[in-house]
């Protein structure tokens, strides 16, 4: 299995291969060490993310999806112009192609795990039974969260703290 995931000290890309007898993964620009937690990885599974520790993942599409919509808006384009020019086999010609390119790609394109909190992509594993499809409810709390910590951090501390040093 590989996973790819941002280095949570440096919050550079990073990519390693993994399996059940990982015990750490270390960055490639730091050299900071993560902890891999036992029992996180089987054979051909995933229980929780090793980067972050996290339950919470999803099942998704292997693809670029900014190259998805990309696709889906050339086709689209492509008809309407044809369509201004009156040449209606032309457009609906166009439409189905778009159509066809996309299940197709549905079809070829393999799937990857995805962690909510971290956004680390497993790839290579043949068990994904255990995870769901993307929910937005916990994204959205992982979104939540994480913008509260930002703005924790960028507040910094507390008027209490100060007058208590």
């Amino acid at each position: 299995m590989e996973v790819t995931f941002r280095c949570p000290s440096c919050e550079k890309i990073g990519r390693r291969r993994i399996d059940e007898e990982t015990t750490e993964l270390a960055c490639d620009h730091c050299e900071q060490r993560c902890q891999v937690p036992s029992g996180s990885v089987g054979e051909q599974s995933l229980a929780r993310c090793v980067i972050c520790r996290s339950h919470d993942l999803f099942i998704r599409k292997d693809f670029p999806q900014r190259l998805g919509v990309a696709i889906v808006v050339i086709g689209s384009l492509a008809s309407c112009i044809a369509w201004l020019r009156y040449q209606v086999f032309l457009t609906f010609g166009i439409l189905f192609t778009t159509a066809a390119i996309d299940v197709l790609l549905y079809l070829l394109v393999r799937d990857a795990v995805v962690c909510y909190r971290c956004g680390a992509h497993y790839r290579g594993c043949d068990e994904w039974d255990s995870h769901g499809d993307f929910d937005l409810e916990v994204h959205e709390r992982y979104r939540q969260e994480a913008a509260r910590e930002e703005a924790l951090s960028q507040e910094g501390p507390s008027p209490h703290e100060n007058q208590r040093a």
